[in-house]
């Protein structure tokens, strides 16, 4: 092995890692060891599709190898991807994933300063671009409903019905907290925005037995 085929692995290492540390920090599925591991072996796949091409000259497509990652990975990617409730979660992290295999394929093939720029884009995009995606555009288009509710069921079930009697399409629905001493719980529901029936839906909210709070983030 040339001592710069190992400078090749160790950089598709740093790129994906620093990729895979971000979608740590947000507890996703594929993280840290999941990116590294992608996007090194996408980068030892290109450096083998090389090392091929030049023993057997033209018979060798160093392009083959390349393509069957590029779609290979979507596998890959699709294992990360889950449906809960309304909502589908992981679709970003599925397309770093497919993003990471092409860094790490452009670093085998040694086009480093392409992969370094790609990195640098791919980060800014989940970094900053996701604060401006949830303070103006999903705010725009989403409102947060927070409903304290007691240890009862049918009150969760009416409140169900109630918003789909709405037309409130539910995004997404997560239990906040638990107190287990008032035998209570918190339940925030993101909404499409129903600004025009907000007050009359909060009033009907309240009017439900089991319902101790109800209020719009």
């Amino acid at each position: 092995m040339e001592t710069l085929d190992i400078y090749r692995l160790l950089l598709a290492v740093l790129f994906s890692g620093l990729i895979g540390l971000e979608r740590e920090k947000h507890g996703r599925a594929a993280g840290f060891r999941t990116h590294i591991l992608v996007g090194t072996a996408s980068c030892l796949l290109m450096l083998t599709s090389l090392y091929l091409h030049k023993i057997y000259g033209s018979s060798a497509d160093p392009s083959r190898i390349a393509a069957q990652v590029v779609s290979g990975i979507g596998f890959l990617g699709a294992g990360t991807i889950i449906r809960f409730r309304a909502s589908i979660k992981g679709l970003t992290t599925a397309a770093s994933l497919w993003a990471v295999a092409g860094i790490g394929l452009a670093t085998g093939a040694g086009l480093y300063w392409h992969s370094a720029a790609t990195t640098l884009i791919i980060l800014a995009t989940l970094y900053l671009l996701s604060s401006i995606e949830n303070k103006v555009l999903k705010k725009s288009l989403l409102k947060t409903l927070q409903i304290e509710l007691s240890d009862n069921m049918a009150a969760l079930e009416q409140a169900r019905t109630l918003l789909k009697e709405y037309g409130a399409e539910i995004k997404e629905f997560e239990i906040k907290s638990i107190d287990k001493d008032k035998r209570s719980y918190i339940i925030e529901w993101s909404l499409k925005s129903l600004d025009k029936h907000a007050l009359e839906l909060t009033d009907d909210l309240n009017r439900i037995s089991g319902v101790n709070r109800v209020r719009w983030l």
